[in-house]
């Protein structure tokens, strides 16, 4: 991904890449066969695992949910700060055609993660808005992702997200035991 990032998807030859994996030409082409199935097989390598590193901060029921969160947006997007990094995530935007559906199945495996790990904490009379706080926080990740120059900028502005979402989702449900409490005959 870096030698693609660096040189752009058209000018890398598999001679750039052989050269950065320290292989022959003709090695990579035996394990590729062509410069399209590397580049594939490059992002979705990339994906699958930022998707399992988010997955794993979010599947720890130890840790508070906040800090879940972050961590999970953090190895989702926080890793893609920076120049070169900024060039790979550009890259990959720039070229669906050549990747098919994993522009989409990636990110809504991410999303599937982030609404899971939210309805499964929050209280349940504010369980309904998971899916919308997910897409919010995801939204303002991508938002974040494009305005700041460092990763621990990026990690800092999506704390601030997921606490005021998360602090609304608190509001939300104090609300609504509220209403019920007053609605019910013991109440």
């Amino acid at each position: 991904m870096t030698t693609f990032a660096r040189f752009g998807y058209r000018k890398t030859s598999m001679e750039d890449v052989a050269r950065a994996a320290d292989i022959s030409r003709p090695g990579l082409y035996f394990l590729f066969t062509s410069k399209q199935s590397l580049f594939q097989a490059a992002v979705v390598q990339a994906l699958d695992q930022d998707v399992a590193a988010a997955q794993q901060a979010l599947a720890d029921p130890v840790r508070p949910l906040r800090d879940r969160l972050v961590e999970a947006f953090d190895r989702w997007s926080g890793r893609y700060i920076g120049a070169m990094a900024r060039e790979v995530a550009v890259l990959a935007e720039t070229h669906p055609d050549l990747l098919g559906p994993v522009v989409a199945d990636h990110p809504r495996r991410f999303a599937a993660l982030v609404t899971a790990a939210i309805a499964h904490e929050v209280p349940a009379a504010a369980a309904g808005p998971a899916a919308e706080v997910a897409r919010t926080l995801l939204s303002a990740a991508a938002g974040i992702k494009h305005e700041v120059a460092t990763r621990d900028e990026f990690v800092a502005r999506t704390t601030v997200a997921v606490d005021l979402l998360l602090a609304a989702l608190d509001c939300r449900a104090d609300h609504a035991l509220t209403r019920w409490g007053e609605a019910s005959p013991s109440g």
